[in-house]
């Protein structure tokens, strides 16, 4: 195979975003708004009003003062301390992208927070927040942490008083989804969602989530990096058509008309006042405490409201798939494995020469997804992690950190695309020569687990809590695991990360076929290399078996055979890695050129 000569990434920048000179001066500036404010300390959260994994960037408060860009955290600046709190994920991240000296790391498995933040807040003190940032369910908890120590104040944001030159709200074009990409009408899916708030005793649902929003609409945007979101609120009544609230500047007569009979338009400006109205009316209205504001809640409740606290009722029929909507998902996995196909069959011959870097494999990667023109972005930036990088959970490279892959070394991929008819996410770990016999079994001990839940037959009513265990039960035996989920939701041209339903501890609520989650164990060894294997899976009724669930894999790429232990594998495990294998050959090889079907053919061999 020749080299070819990739263009320039357009979905991921590898620039390093943080500089930590620049910590220092804008704690300064925020701690002189602080004292003319009379607040002791303030709140610095990661998320925007949309609860969003991607934020735009005039909503990237938590990097502009920390430095820090991962996708979760928290600050509390104090008046002459300032905490930054972060998952397992970012313990390492956080502390090279700020300084240290000014910003003390506290590692904190969120949501909630962790007991340490009273440090940073004097006794009999006030800690100032943004109320359009935080949730009621984060207030309680935040309130009974703070009980005797502190009083709680809502307030304007603090940091964009000072932040010079903050970008404005996004404005993109806005798209709808054909009856073919949807398979359900809007008008229908407000029917629904309006029949469960009449069987809730709900007047009308406030939405703030985009992906609701997006999904019951049938719209799709470009205001986030990564996913194809409209940011907005929607306003949904008992009866009667919803209002879409939207910054003014993307409100055209193009999208009025677009949405002529399915749902109101109105600038955002307009909540408030309709909120307060819905208020005065004495109505019930239901929203989620786990996602929306707290300044939405207050405004209701004060203005006469009975809140009613409930999950947001799209986000359970979003999680199902219908058949249009999976058909989609399959062909965006048809897709996205030719493109990978490509990408492995280059990296297989380039790899062992050495040479690579990380910044070099996201690039070729990108550039092979590209060459469908239904491809319009990444789902999220591809972690590139070679050798020791690989066990950086949440790896992001950049300039700064671009490594040159060794030949021997493991190398992880976890990439995804988003495809006009559907979402993907993918890890591989490729073998780029000789491997230890400890990394061996280790790979062979995650693959079995991804293979435990890829041939899981549930009975209905199973949570993703209850099968997580199928997953880790071998790396178990040997006394190691991984400190991540098994797997997250999917959506359907949508967020690649979708609640409410996964595979982990924490996913209690019972799958249904439609359901679209990753499967993803892995092994990290700390300053050495990681492992994970992901393919996504569909749940759907098990054929024969009355009353039970099973899944069918979505993705379509070779898993690097060259890593496995093959006498740590079953005989039903061994089945399973070549029925997969021939369906890859023989689903993507018609669609490549003859070089690479020929790698390929190779590469799905039967063990």
């Amino acid at each position: 195979m020749t080299e070819p000569s990739f263009p320039p990434t357009v979905f991921q920048s590898f620039v390093e975003q943080a500089d930590p000179s620049n910590v220092a001066p804008r704690l300064a500036d925020l701690r002189a708004a602080m004292a003319a404010a009379g607040v002791d300390a303030f709140l610095i959260p990661r998320a925007d009003a949309h609860r969003g994994e991607s934020v735009p960037p005039g909503e990237a408060r938590l990097a502009y003062v920390t430095g820090f860009t991962g996708s979760a955290g928290l600050a509390v600046v104090g008046r002459d301390r300032a905490g930054l709190f972060v998952d397992s994920r970012y313990t390492l991240q956080a502390p090279a992208q700020t300084d240290t000296g000014l910003v003390t790391i506290h590692e904190w498995l969120q949501p909630g927070f962790s007991p340490d933040l009273l440090s940073f807040v004097p006794k009999g003190g006030i800690l100032a927040y943004d109320p359009w940032l935080h949730t009621p369910g984060e207030l309680r908890h935040l309130g009974k942490l703070v009980e005797g120590h502190c009083t709680l104040l809502p307030h304007a944001n603090l940091v964009d008083a000072i932040w010079t030159g903050r970008p404005g709200a996004p404005v993109s074009s806005v798209e709808f989804l054909g009856h073919n990409r949807a398979g359900q009408s809007a008008a229908d899916k407000i029917a629904a969602i309006q029949a469960s708030l009449a069987s809730d005793k709900a007047d009308a649902a406030v939405l703030t989530l985009p992906e609701s929003i997006c999904w019951l609409l049938n719209m799709r945007g470009r205001d986030v990096p990564n996913t194809p979101f409209v940011l907005g609120f929607a306003v949904l009544p008992q009866t009667g058509l919803p209002t879409l609230y939207l910054d003014k500047a993307k409100i055209t007569d193009e999208l009025v008309a677009a949405l002529d009979g399915i749902a109101h338009v109105a600038a955002n400006a307009a909540l408030p006042h309709d909120l307060a109205a819905l208020g005065a009316a004495g109505k019930a209205v239901l929203l989620d405490p786990a996602s929306a504001p707290i300044a939405i809640a207050s405004a209701l409740s004060d203005a006469g409201a009975r809140l009613i606290e409930k999950a947001d009722p799209v986000l359970l029929p979003k999680a199902k798939k219908n058949a249009a909507e999976l058909a989609g998902m399959r062909e965006a996995h048809l897709l996205d494995g030719v493109a990978m196909a490509k990408f492995l069959a280059w990296f297989d011959q380039h790899a062992p020469q050495g040479g690579l870097t990380e910044i070099a494999i996201v690039t070729a990667l990108e550039a092979f997804r590209r060459e469908e023109e239904s491809c319009v972005d990444a789902s999220f930036d591809t972690i590139s992690g070679a050798g020791a990088n690989g066990a950086i959970v949440h790896y992001r490279v950049t300039t700064k950190t671009d490594r040159t892959l060794a030949p021997g070394e493991l190398m992880l991929v976890d990439s995804g695309a988003q495809y006009l008819s559907g979402t993907t996410d993918i890890t591989r770990t490729l073998s780029t020569g000789a491997s230890t016999p400890e990394q061996r079994d280790r790979f062979t001990r995650v693959l079995k687990g991804m293979i435990a839940i890829s041939l899981a037959r549930f009975p209905q009513g199973t949570s993703g809590a209850q099968l997580d265990t199928l997953a880790r039960q071998f790396l178990w035996q040997d006394g190691v695991t991984y400190n991540h989920g098994t797997g997250h939701g999917v959506g359907a041209y949508l967020g690649v990360h979708e609640g409410p339903v996964g595979i982990s501890s924490r996913y209690t609520i019972p799958l249904e076929a439609g359901n679209v989650l990753s499967n993803e164990p892995g092994y990290y060894k700390a300053g050495e290399y990681g492992i994970r294997i992901e393919n996504l899976i569909v749940v759907q009724p098990s054929q024969g078996f009355a009353g039970y669930l099973d899944f069918e894999t979505l993705t379509l790429a070779p898993i690097d055979t060259r890593l496995i232990a093959s006498d740590l594998l079953s005989p039903a495990e061994r089945d399973w890695l070549n029925a997969y294998h021939q369906r890859v050959y023989e689903v993507i090889g018609p669609k490549v050129e003859a070089e690479v079907r020929t790698w390929l053919k190779a590469a799905t061999a039967a063990i």
